[in-house]
């Protein structure tokens, strides 16, 4: 994909998917007092209508339980994630207080502000007319909705409840009218992580980076260039998988994306959620089910009420819901920042291997439509609701509750760590073994030390005590031994650590023949290499 191609942002509100009549429960937009939930919570508790922030139930069972990850942390201020998109409403009272000032990377041919690159994150609106390239259509606030989701205050008398709470929110502006160009969103992805400080440097550096955007292709390499960037620096990167229920878009099919797809509330893939096996994990991305309005399952969150300048600052509801896969993606990428907020030391590999075995799996029943089938693998033919695969719509459902906790339980655990005298010694060789630098976790200390031969005991074998600070190994034949450590400490937590040993033949002495005159062939190999060493010394 050439550096300067439009890439049109992920439609905030795809053709929706009117299903068969749900009676189940119906949302009102008078949303404070909904009978579902009950009253508006100003506690830990998410605000009426933020179903998907609940622990899944019957009625909703692809809720993140974002209540679970709540009671082990609302989130630090110390982790800020970048939202690479339209920009924000920096007057909307839900947001802030959040927000760093951040960057506006749009280029003038698409920026609506009358301007190019420059400090001002603020979205001006991105509506276009019928003569623009890409058509008619009013602002979409996407940048502002993207963000409520991750990082909107909470506990504040008002509005909503968000994933991250109490982290803080980047914006980096990269979409105008029409979309935005490739180029300007890598650069604008190095300066969000502080790995560029063109044009400026970045005093706030994210350690999360939404991307609600995208369009048709493969990954190109540019992006790859600049995923690899982020990998090294630890910097996540969530990627809506796009909402045209075919293969994923770019950039969510880059090696490092945590490509992110959409569900109804019964856990289906949402018709128009794209797929396929770059995708890491699904999240709710809203649907209708009804036939007519209300929409019973829309996304609250941030968002204005103008048409195409900014007006009053508002929050999306039944009838101006918000639906998509674009909002998939910052359920998941708030959900990171809580990680991150537990522990600060992840890496990306480490986070999407947390938030993949923490998911919880596909539903095989209750799909809306009766018709409905296993999802298969993408194809130029939109698929519907269907029933997601690990193959398709990634390792499951995300479970913040779990992923957090996960992350906690990881905290807490003492660290293993031994050293050796060598770690290839020769045949016959006695080694000593030391655990002094494991640790406990704060204010616990460590009790207990256990030392065993995982593999190659005939190659190793401890001389005394297995169960002390250090141990004594003596090495009995040629090859491969593995060490394994596991240190407990006072509340009985564990943790083991392996390493590997190679034990060597013993080298002979240079005169093992039994000493006296030279041999002639040693003899004459010497000559011949002090003759080539005086060659080299003229040269």
């Amino acid at each position: 994909m050439s550096s300067l191609q439009l890439a049109a942002h992920l439609a905030s509100q795809p053709d929706v998917e009117w299903a068969v009549v749900d009676q189940r429960r119906s949302i009102s937009s008078v949303i404070p007092n909904d009978p579902y939930y009950g009253p508006k919570q100003t506690s830990i508790t998410p605000q009426v209508g933020q179903w998907y922030l609940r622990a899944p139930d019957s009625s909703a069972l692809s809720a993140i339980n974002a209540e679970g990850a709540w009671a082990i942390t609302i989130g630090s201020p110390n982790i800020t994630v970048a939202v690479l998109d339209t920009g924000v409403r920096f007057d909307h009272p839900d947001l802030s207080s959040k927000l760093w000032p951040g960057y506006d990377f749009v280029r003038s041919s698409a920026s609506g502000d009358g301007g190019g690159w420059d400090a001002d994150a603020s979205d001006p609106g991105d509506w276009t007319v019928q003569a623009d390239s890409c058509g008619a259509a009013p602002s979409s606030w996407h940048g502002t909705e993207v963000a409520g989701l991750i990082g909107a205050a909470s506990d504040n008398g008002i509005g909503m409840a968000s994933v991250g709470r109490n982290v803080r929110l980047l914006p980096v502006r990269v979409l105008g009218k029409c979309g935005g160009f490739d180029s300007d969103i890598q650069a604008a992805m190095l300066w969000a992580a502080g790995l560029s400080s063109d044009p400026v440097v970045n005093p706030h550096p994210a350690q999360v980076i939404n991307m609600s955007l995208g369009s048709a292709g493969n990954c190109g390499p540019d992006y790859q260039s600049v995923f690899a960037q982020l990998a090294s620096a630890r910097v996540a990167v969530v990627v809506a998988a796009g909402n045209a229920g075919i293969a994923l878009n770019s950039p969510a099919n880059c090696a490092g994306a945590i490509a992110v797809a959409g569900l109804r509330h019964a856990g289906t893939k949402v018709g128009y959620s794209s797929l396929g096996p770059e995708v890491a994990i699904a999240a709710p991305a809203g649907n209708c089910v009804n036939d007519a309005a209300p929409c019973l399952y829309s996304l609250l969150t941030t968002r204005n009420t103008g048409t195409t300048t900014p007006s009053a600052n508002s929050y999306s509801d039944s009838y101006q819901y918000t639906v998509g896969t674009s909002f998939s993606a910052p359920l998941v990428a708030g959900t990171i920042a809580l990680m991150l907020s537990v522990d600060p030391s992840l890496t990306p590999v480490q986070i999407k291997a947390v938030l993949q075995n923490t998911a919880r799996p596909f539903p095989t029943t209750g799909a809306a439509d009766a018709s409905a089938a296993t999802c298969r693998s993408p194809s130029s033919t939109e698929q519907l609701e269907c029933y997601c695969s690990t193959s398709t719509c990634g390792a499951g459902m995300l479970n913040a509750g779990a992923a957090v906790a996960q992350v906690y339980q990881a905290t807490l655990l003492p660290t293993a760590v031994f050293t050796a005298s060598t770690l290839a010694p020769v045949l016959g060789a006695t080694l000593t073994l030391d655990a002094g630098q494991s640790l406990a976790s704060v204010g616990r200390k460590l009790t207990a030390y256990r030392w065993t031969i995982t593999s190659g005991a005939a190659a190793a074998s401890f001389i005394g005590a297995t169960d002390g600070k250090t141990a004594t190994l003596s090495t009995t034949a040629i090859g491969d031994v593995a060490i394994s450590l596991s240190v407990t400490d006072d509340t009985g937590a564990s943790r083991s650590t392996t390493q590997s040993i190679t034990v060597a033949a013993a080298v002979p002495p240079a005169n093992s023949s039994g000493g006296g005159a030279l041999g002639i062939g040693w003899l004459i190999g010497l000559a011949v290499a002090v003759g080539l060493l005086g060659r080299r010394q003229r040269v």
